[in-house]
């Protein structure tokens, strides 16, 4: 199904592609750092067990 936007489709689709293209890369960088800091939490977390 396709929405007639009249001579605006092209800004309007674009918006969208533009919005969808940035939240998705949002979602991975945060994706990315919360793996990042799960390993960094670990890493503390073990050498803590070794020194205590």
């Amino acid at each position: 199904m396709m929405f007639d936007f009249g001579k605006y489709t092209v800004t309007i689709l674009g918006s969208w592609g533009v919005t969808l293209a940035l939240l998705a890369g949002l979602i991975m960088l945060t994706l990315v750092k919360g793996a990042r800091v799960k390993r960094a939490l670990a890493a503390q977390e073990e050498r803590m067990k070794k020194n205590g």
